[in-house]
């Protein structure tokens, strides 16, 4: 029964969970001394138990200190510094609220500097008298102070005007710690409560762990606004170097940022948007061939693209009116230019800026080379070598679960290889599918059902990247390497049929449809032209169809159509009205006509897709 003790520990059960073996023992009528001896096993148990539940709190609360120190540590303003601590003393200890007292040298007393969870306006304006109070009783011995019920705590001296403010305040328990540099007594760090509540003696430690980073956190908080008091008197009398100074910091700043938006995964635009946030004016970058990154491209002409020549060869700023253009190349060839509107800037920045956007377009597209390369290996594999070994191994690695349903789309374009084998890679990468370049086209393994939604959207949205129509066709990939074949020849009949740019499957190709898609889809092409008449002749015993397909063999002529079937030709009238409603308005023109009669054809053949072929019956 020690095991059952043991697995109890190992999944960390609850405390009332440990009952249970002994229960089961007196239940099943084991002797006193066993039971006795589970009992013990249980108590050392939860001995045990406790123990690591202390543990495993104590190391999340040294996690959280040292997260703390590291938070202190980054910071520069005071007042940011002291909001910090109080705040994480409030989210250490769990408390209702937590505040700090700052010693005013010039009046002998401590007053409340920052307050975190307060309600009381009272309470937040508080000051503490060495001695008097909790906190004044801290801060004038140095030692932390808690106690469990402030009004009944007789320890230290009660105030009219403190307890006041901490009834207003609603405080029942109370823990202070003093805020110490080597033995002098800087403040005190207070953590409470507004009910009755001991601190632990491991909450005391932590707090006062806490109050020993914060009192080295403040002090240098307040040598650093010092010195900056001191490098303000000293920048009037040497305005130049100061200029300087600030010119070179905010340099560095505007890379820092922008190198910290690039480790954290940012784009152009964001590079873009600290550039005018520091230099201000009006920003645009340009890729490669002059088309817009980011901002506003409007109203640049023919100089700005000579400029930006210059500025490549000279490998600086270059000045066009009020337009600073700073441009990169990579082995001769333009990666990107950026055009700042402004009478005055620091060209410094720019040229930074510049450097960070080359470096971070050639990152993004090292990455996508190589994820659209392994992506595309594996596309090329499921259309070529279908029955290649370990294929569904491979689209697993990459988030791709072959098993579900997906949509093969190819795309054509007008030749843009590298822009459309990009997008293709972009948006496989985010959708969890796979891409290819082939020649002047992508083709794309998309999760989905909706095969026609699909290819319009990747028609529209890669015309809108290349600047030129693309035009997409799609079948859904039960089969890739069938799918594959069939979404090209779409595309093909979408270019044939005049209508490059857009996107469509086979099945919303009609009869087109039904000639070049993969499956031959003959009841389902039947069912889409001609289904609601082959319906309602079948749940009518009616003969739309056969009156339908004598009324095209008669050139469309009611009367023709009468004789031929041997009825008034006001039934002949009557029928077609009921077609019309059947088929809606436009089934007589010439296309869909033409899908119409071939449908007639094969229903009669016997590939119906809704009910069977009927004879000549009454209307």
């Amino acid at each position: 029964m020690t095991k059952r003790f043991l697995e109890l520990l190992a999944r960390e059960a609850s405390a009332v969970e440990f009952e249970g073996p002994v229960i089961e023992a007196r239940a099943a009528g084991a002797d006193p001394a066993a039971v006795e001896e589970l009992e013990r096993a249980k108590v050392e148990a939860l001995k045990v138990r406790a123990l690591l539940r202390r543990r495993a709190r104590r190391e999340a609360e040294l996690s959280a200190l040292y997260d703390t120190a590291g938070d202190l540590s980054a910071l520069r303003d005071l007042d940011a510094v002291l909001e910090a601590i109080v705040h994480r003393a409030r989210q250490l200890l769990a408390t209702d609220t937590a505040y700090l007292t700052l010693h005013d040298p010039a009046r002998g007393d401590t007053y409340m500097r920052v307050t975190d969870g307060s309600i009381s306006a009272k309470f937040r304006s508080l000051r503490l008298a060495m001695g008097s109070g909790l906190g004044g009783l801290v801060a004038q011995t140095a030692v932390p102070y808690a106690t469990a019920d402030y009004f009944a705590d007789a320890r230290f001296r009660h105030k009219h005007d403190i307890d006041e403010a901490v009834t207003e305040e609603g405080l029942v328990a109370i823990l202070g710690v003093p805020l110490r540099l080597g033995q002098r007594v800087i403040g005190v760090l207070f953590a409470a409560n507004r009910s009755a509540r001991p601190f632990h003696q491991e909450e005391v430690s932590l707090l006062g762990s806490l109050a020993a980073h914060a009192a080295v956190a403040i002090d240098n908080a307040r040598l650093l606004q010092e010195t900056r008091n001191a490098l303000e008197e000293l920048s009037q009398a040497h305005r130049v170097a100061r200029e300087h100074a600030e010119a070179v910091e905010r340099a560095a700043t505007a890379h820092d940022r922008m190198t910290s938006l690039v480790l954290r995964g940012g784009g152009i635009e964001d590079v873009a948007a600290v550039v005018t946030d520091v230099l201000g004016g009006e920003l645009a970058v340009l890729d490669d061939l002059g088309r817009p990154l980011a901002g506003d491209a409007a109203g640049l002409d023919a100089g700005v693209f000579e400029a930006a020549q210059a500025s490549r060869a000279l490998g600086r700023t270059v000045r066009r009116g009020d337009l600073r253009i700073a441009s990169v190349d990579v082995g001769g060839a333009p990666l990107c230019t950026l055009v700042l509107r402004s009478d005055d800037a620091d060209e410094r920045i720019l040229e930074r800026a510049a450097l960070v956007c080359a470096l971070l377009l050639l990152f993004r597209r090292s990455v996508a080379e190589a994820e659209g390369r392994v992506r595309g290996e594996l596309l090329d594999d499921l259309i070529s070598r279908p029955g290649s070994p370990g294929l569904r191994d491979r689209a697993l690695r990459l988030g791709v679960d072959l098993s579900a349903p997906h949509v093969v789309v190819v795309a054509r374009h007008d030749g843009q290889r590298e822009r459309a084998a990009f997008w293709a890679s972009a948006e496989a990468a985010l959708r969890h599918g796979l891409a290819a370049g082939r020649g002047d086209e992508v083709v794309l393994l998309l999760p989905g059902t909706d095969a026609g939604p699909l290819a319009r959207r990747v028609a529209a949205e890669l015309s809108v990247s290349l600047h030129a129509p693309a035009t997409a066709g799609a079948a859904r990939a039960g089969d890739v390497a069938g799918a594959y074949r069939e979404a090209r020849r779409c595309a093909d009949a979408l270019v044939a049929l005049g209508r490059a740019g857009d996107g469509a499957s086979t099945a919303e190709l009609g009869f087109v449809g039904l000639l070049i898609g993969e499956g031959r889809d003959v009841p389902g092409f039947v069912t889409s032209a001609l289904g609601p008449v082959i319906e309602y002749d079948t749940r009518r015993g009616t003969a739309l169809a056969a009156t339908l397909a004598a009324y095209f063999a008669a050139g469309g002529s009611p009367s023709r159509t009468a004789e031929t079937m041997h009825i008034h030709v006001n039934t002949v009238t009557q029928r077609l009205d009921r077609i019309g409603k059947l088929l809606g308005d436009g089934w007589q023109e010439p296309d869909r006509a033409l899908e119409i009669q071939l449908a007639l054809r094969l229903h009669r053949l016997g590939h119906t897709g809704t009910g069977d072929s009927v004879g000549s019956q009454p209307i």
